[in-house]
């Protein structure tokens, strides 16, 4: 078992008895819904494998977003795009009276930095993205999802309503958050969404709050042999900085991870640059030790400006909470996850699996594909925004083996397998799944009760929901070096 899979499995149990509240769904229901999935399974890789050549990134995904929104509205959805302040962000909605409102969370953006064939091979192609974390396949399933629950709902005459949450720029750029800011989520009776990964789970587990943003250093332009003291390097200032941060890893709680890249570090060696940029994730379990290690990271920049005879500006792009498991739901999508057949693969897909595993390091653990045991409570080192949604409404997800057993998340092998029917038929899985899931909890107003009270025992009887992005509006061309 891979070190993503295990991260998706419990280290500690946080009260995993299964609840009697939910209702199983009747036999002939779930045979009807999972056939329906089945019978879209070609236009849901269609559309995954379109998604993936778009390779489209954060705020970007013009295209990726119209094709699922085209779906949705073929299959009789009301579709508002642009909200939030996004512009590829939408929410589509199925309404056919007073009752729960489920919601489904759809994700399509791309990597930057990973163009990779959809081959067992490294091959990098032409682009400047590539689906490392499987997007194509998240936002496509959750329309398969969402239709296939459209249409059991209109079979059944069931009341209530059925949204899905087209979501951009979960990379980095929180897309989530502004869509719980607006209050788009408030009267959501319960969230379903599910990501790609090498194995199959639907253990409810947290993950690592974030706080992420630019440090922008300005100096002033020399010629570097001829009049260097004229000048005043900007690339001094990111160095220092970095340099500063570094020694601090050494004094901050062992659960935090920092990282950056520099993002401009000057166009020519001859040139003193007068400009240079840093961009930074700070990330730990919690959101309020995030906000002060970054604190700490802001005052390294300004320590560092102060010492090479520059100024700097931070620019806050992103800023996710942890994320909320709820067990009273869990339990309902993993019982619904193991009344799902698991694929099988053909000889050409199982060379295809073979061969990228054979490109791991030796002694990496690989799973057997099989659905893991339910646990709650373990730390997945990993950020998302639907960390945000999970402190709002109560929100269950899964994972779905559409990768080859022993991947990585961000790896060229992820952009490989996404791009295949591999990923694809991973992707029928977690569309069967949260279909079943939804419909189910249509139906189950005990369940959603004790879901919304969990939460509130969760998060505790003072919460109130404050982003750590405070009043600002999404960073749009944060992929654009802006």
């Amino acid at each position: 078992m891979s070190r993503f899979a295990r991260s998706f499995l419990a280290f500690l149990a946080l009260g995993a008895s299964a609840p009697a509240l939910a209702g199983p769904l009747a036999d002939g229901d779930k045979m009807a819904i999972m056939a329906d999935v089945d019978r879209g399974a070609d236009t849901l890789a269609k559309n995954a494998l379109q998604i993936w050549n778009y390779a489209e990134i954060g705020f970007q995904e013009t295209k990726s977003s119209a094709l699922l929104q085209q779906q949705l509205k073929a299959a009789g959805f009301t579709v508002e795009a642009g909200i939030a302040g996004m512009p590829t962000a939408f929410v589509a909605r199925f309404k056919t009276g007073e009752g729960p409102v489920i919601g489904l969370l759809a994700e399509y953006d791309a990597l930057p930095g990973l163009p990779q064939a959809a081959e067992p091979v490294r091959k990098p192609i032409e682009g400047i993205a590539g689906h490392g974390c499987g997007h194509n396949l998240f936002g496509a399933a959750s329309v398969a999802a969402a239709i296939a629950t459209r249409d059991w709902m209109v079979a059944h005459k069931i009341k209530g309503e059925l949204r899905l949450y087209g979501t951009p720029a979960e990379e980095g750029g929180s897309g989530k958050v502004f869509i719980v800011r607006a209050g788009l989520t408030k009267d959501v009776s319960a969230m379903i969404h599910w990501h790609a990964a090498d194995s199959n789970s639907a253990s409810q587990n947290t993950a690592l709050a974030n706080i992420s943003g630019k440090f922008r250093f300005h100096g002033t332009a020399a010629h570097a042999a001829a009049a260097p003291e004229r000048g005043r390097s900007a690339l001094d200032g990111v160095e220092a900085m970095d340099a500063m941060v570094n020694m601090m890893r050494e004094h901050v709680p062992q659960e935090t991870r920092i990282h950056y890249v520099i993002t401009d570090g000057g166009k020519a060696p001859n040139v003193v640059p007068d400009t240079a940029e840093v961009y930074y994730y700070v990330r730990h379990p919690n959101q309020q030790v995030v906000a002060d290690i970054m604190d700490r990271v802001k005052k390294a920049a300004e320590g560092a400006a102060m010492g090479t005879g520059t100024t700097v500006e931070f620019n806050q792009v992103g800023g996710t909470f942890d994320l909320l498991p709820n067990d009273t739901l869990g339990h309902v999508m993993y019982d619904n996850l193991k009344q799902v057949a698991l694929p099988s693969y053909n000889a050409q897909e199982q060379a295809f699996i073979t061969q990228i595993q054979s490109s791991f390091p030796k002694g990496t653990r690989m799973g057997d594909g099989s659905v893991e045991a339910y646990s709650s409570g373990g730390l997945t080192p990993a950020s998302t925004d639907v960390g945000d949604v999970s402190y709002t409404t109560p929100t269950v997800g899964m994972v779905a083996a559409t990768w080859a057993p022993g991947t990585p998340p961000h790896s060229w092998q992820a952009v490989a397998a996404s791009g295949t029917s591999v990923g694809t038929k991973g992707a029928v899985v977690a569309a069967k799944a949260m279909a079943l899931t939804a419909a189910q909890l249509f139906q189950s107003p005990d369940t959603l009760a004790e879901a919304k009270a969990e939460l509130d025992r969760r998060r505790g009887k003072d919460f109130v929901y404050r982003s750590l992005l405070g009043d600002k509006g999404p960073a749009l061309e944060y992929r654009n070096g802006k």
